[in-house]
Parts: C-alpha cells; structure tokens; sequence
C-alpha cells in the first residue's frame, strides 16, 4: 500500500460507522438532523433580530470583524484559492483523470444541461450586476495593482474583474472539494459539509460535535451569499421598473419582487433537482446568449472582441502577481479578498451540489467544466457587459459612471441598456435573467443546505421549499433596512469563511490521492 494511501484506507476500517450511507441517501427516506436545522435557523434569526434591533451597532459589529478576517485572512485565502486551482489544472493532464466518480458508468444528464446547472448557480450572484458594474467601477478608479504602470485602461479594468470572478472562483468552487465529497460518499459518507473532512479524520467526521459545527458554519455561510442576491435582485428590479415605467422605487415592489422570486424557486423545488434546477439552467444560459448576442450587435461588437483579448492578455501575464497582490489591503478588502472569501463560503454546499449532479463523469469531465470552461465563459461575459459600458462611457463620459455612482449596483445595467438601441427589449430581458439566475441559485442552494440538515437519505421538497422560503423572509426582512442590511449580511459571509477555508483546506491533498485511488479501482 502507497504510504499516501495509508491513512485515508485506514480510516476506512473504523468501526464508529457513519449515520447515513450511500445506500441510504438513495431511498428518498430521510431524516433531518434537528440540532444542525434548529442551530443554523437560530443564528439567521438572532442575526436579523439584532440587525432590526441595532441595525447601527450591528453594522459596526459586522465591519470591524469583516476588516479584521479579510486583514489577518486574506492572504492565506489568496495562497488556498490559486493552490486549488493549479492542482486541479494539474489532475486534469493526468491519467488518473479518466476514473469515474460515484461509482455510476453513465451521466444523469447531457453536457449541455450539466455544465449549466453548475455555471447559474455561481453567476446569479453576478451574472447581471456586478458583470456591468465592477468593469466600470475599476475603470474609473484605476487599482492600485496598476497604479501608475501606464497599462490601458479598458484591459486593466477586465484583468482585475477576471481574477475576482475567473479561474481561482470557479475552482474552489467545484473541482477537489467536490472530488473529497464524491470519494467520501463512496465510503459511506453522507452528502454533507462535514464530509469534507473525511480526509483527515476518516469515518469519525460524520459524527460528534465537530461534524454539527462544520454544517452549522457551512449553511450559515451560503445562506448569507444567497440572501444577499435575492435582496440586490429586490433592489435591482425595483429601480428598474422605476426607470423603465415610473414605478415608484419603494420597498413594497420590492417585496413584491422577493415574493414572486421565492415562488418561482419553490415552483422549481417541487419539480426536483432533474427537471427544474435544469429547466431554469438551461433557460439561463439560453437567455444568456441572447442577450449578449443583443448587446453585442447593438453596441460595439469590435471594442468587445479587442478588450476582451487585451483583457485576457494581461489576465494571464500577471496572473500570480495580480492573484497574490497585497500592497493596499484596504482596497482588496473590497474587492478581491471579499469575492475569494464569498466563493470560499459557497465552497462546501456547492461541492454537495455539485456531486449531486456529476454522478458517472469522469475526474477530467468535472474539472475541465468546472475549472476551465465555465471562467472563459465568464470573462467573456463580464467583457461584453462591462465591455460595452466602458464603450458607452467613452462615447458619452458620465453616461454609465454617473448613474453608478449615484445609483449604485442597480444602475449600472439600467444605464447601459438605456444607451442602446431597443432599449425597452434589453432592459426587460435583463431584469427577466436576474430573475432567473438568482432563482435557480436559491432552488439549488436551498437543496445543497437540506442536504446539510439530514441525518440520512435525501431533503424532501417540503425541505428545501422551507429553506428557499426562509432566504426569502430574510432578503425581505434586511432589505427594509435599506442597502445597509443586505451589505451587513454579505460581510458577514466573509466572516463565517474563515472556519470554512480551514474545512477546505485538507482537498489539497486529498483530492489527487483520491482519484489515484479511483484510476487504479477501475484500472484506468
């Protein structure tokens, strides 16, 4: 036996056996674990409680510790991002990356529909807002990184919105977390976060409180970076309306714009994770396209094409020095240290979700989809959304930024179509993709925090209806107290991914070890 192998097999033998097995996860039967469920529903209540109650002092309370974990955190959150990804990129030149995960010969679904599911899930919290704001923002203010280097403008701009949201995201978003958790459930291991540590603890990680710890945390942390969206989505949506048809920009739209987003979502969850998590997926990707087909005919098809490969350009030259960057924490602090410790919260509920869907492919399947394609994909799209902004405000100077900055993240879309052609039509299609995205991230994170909450076998859809609801009563409750409480809750995820970062950490290893395993089990 390779002495790599040693205490993964070891562990194995352990007689303490987990709550639920592999077996049991299949009957549909479960159990949910209360003191998880209860715990992790007690401390959304308290913090919303405490954010009506003391909404100044709870926002204090929330951005000293937000500055003190991306300070003493942000570089190691750094280093685990860029180390996830250049051992994934690596498995995937290796032999062992045609073994197949979950013991299954064949798929659950087509490509097409696979690699949608796992890119909406993610882009909801961007898809739309920040893929038209960040570009603009950054160009407008040029980051430090760049600072007096002379670089242009436009490239600048996209390189730095690539390294927040392209290759280092994506990857410890799906890739060696999601390895870990399909090898664990092959043991017998539940589909939960605390199976993530199976590496080091072998079958002693599905029991005990340190187990209920790391599921408390897990779901308190995807929680907060999916209230967060549905509240923007009230948000964005409302100052649309307001713009397009003069509705007024009140929080009863608002509300009612949260309402018809949960209903969608929970219409979604009772159809199952095979039909409406796809459906709206593949309804995504559809509209996605359109419209940026759209935008990119009625704008400036060539400003796009050429920014985007200078973009990409220095993206790729300065990738490690732009990735490992720490001369003005405070700047990274609200931006590229904030969007690796938002995806390192997501990390453990989407590596569930995302084994819940990749039963049959193979190792090198999973990471080219997960860690390759979906960031050009995305890159592109930030490109043709921010892109044409950028265009927009070099044809008119304050045409996009001026809106942005008075408006904040809602405006900044609202402006964009505004200055094209048809304007109406974008604009609508826009806020319908907003819709969309962010429903389909609640359906699938909603079952990704049941899942977390059972003791054995799969959420019932009265489960993830309850979950996708209660993120729909939080965004309403926070968002009455106006952007501050939305913000409160997305600082707070950075906070709660700090525990999560060390829970992710042991993939590293573990991750190649395990598809060595899994390449010479089905000699491959």
């Amino acid at each position: 036996m390779d002495q790599s192998n040693t205490r993964t097999e070891s562990t194995d033998q352990e007689a303490d056996p987990p709550p639920a097995t592999a077996e049991s996860a299949q009957t549909g039967r479960g159990r949910i674990d209360f003191p998880v469920a209860g715990t992790s529903v007690g401390i959304l209540a308290t913090f919303v409680v405490l954010a009506l109650i003391l909404p100044d002092r709870m926002s204090t309370w929330v951005g000293d510790a937000f500055a003190a974990c991306a300070e003493i955190f942000g570089m190691y959150w750094q280093i685990l991002l860029l180390a996830t990804f250049l051992i994934a990129l690596a498995l995937i030149f290796t032999p062992w990356a045609k073994a197949r995960l979950g013991n299954q010969a064949r798929p659950d679904f087509n490509r097409f529909a696979w690699i949608a599911m796992i890119m909406t899930t993610l882009l909801a919290a961007g898809g739309v807002f920040w893929a038209a704001a960040e570009p603009m923002y950054h160009y407008t203010s040029t980051p430090p990184y760049f600072g007096g280097s002379g670089v242009d403008a436009v490239a600048a701009a996209l390189a730095t919105s690539f390294i927040d949201w392209g290759f280092l995201a994506w990857a410890i978003l799906g890739s060696l977390g999601t390895i870990v958790m399909m090898r664990a459930a092959d043991k017998g291991m539940p589909l939960r976060p605390r199976s993530l540590l199976y590496p080091i603890m072998g079958r002693r990680a599905a029991t005990g409180p340190i187990a209920a710890i790391v599921d408390v945390v897990c779901v308190i942390s995807v929680a907060a970076g999916t209230i967060g969206p549905v509240g923007f989505l009230g948000l964005q949506v409302s100052y649309g309306l307001n713009s397009l048809f003069g509705v007024p920009d009140v929080y009863p739209v608002q509300l009612l714009v949260i309402a018809l987003l949960t209903a969608v979502a929970g219409v979604s969850v009772f159809s199952g994770v095979s039909r409406g998590i796809r459906f709206l997926s593949s309804a995504n990707v559809w509209m996605a396209l359109g419209l940026m087909a759209a935008v990119l005919v009625l704008g400036s098809a060539w400003f796009v094409v050429k920014s985007y490969f200078s973009g990409v350009a220095l993206y790729v030259t300065d990738f490690f020095s732009m990735t490992l960057y720490r001369g003005d924490t405070e700047w990274l602090s609200g931006w590229t240290v904030f969007f690796f410790g938002w995806f390192l919260g997501y990390a453990p509920l989407m590596a569930i979700f995302v084994a819940r869907i990749s039963k049959g492919r193979t190792v090198r399947d999973l990471l080219i989809s997960t860690t390759v394609l979906p960031p050009i994909a995305t890159t592109f799209w930030f490109t043709v959304l921010g892109g044409t902004g950028i265009f927009l405000e070099q044809r008119t100077e304050g045409s996009i930024s001026k809106p942005l900055m008075d408006g904040g993240l809602p405006a900044a879309v609202m402006a964009i179509s505004d200055n094209l052609p048809l304007s109406l039509i974008i604009s609508l299609g826009f806020l319908l993709l907003t819709m969309t995205f962010v429903a389909t991230t609640t359906d699938s994170m909603s079952f990704a925090m049941s899942q977390s909450c059972m003791a054995s076998g799969e959420p019932s859809p009265r489960l993830r209806a309850t979950w996708a609801l209660l993120i729909g009563i939080t965004a309403a409750v926070l968002i009455s107290l106006g952007d501050g409480g939305v913000d409160a809750l997305q600082s707070a995820i950075v906070i709660t991914a700090v525990p999560v970062g060390f829970v992710m950490l042991p993939s590293l290893v573990a991750a190649p070890v395990f598809v060595r395993q899994m390449a010479r089990e089905q000699k491959v």
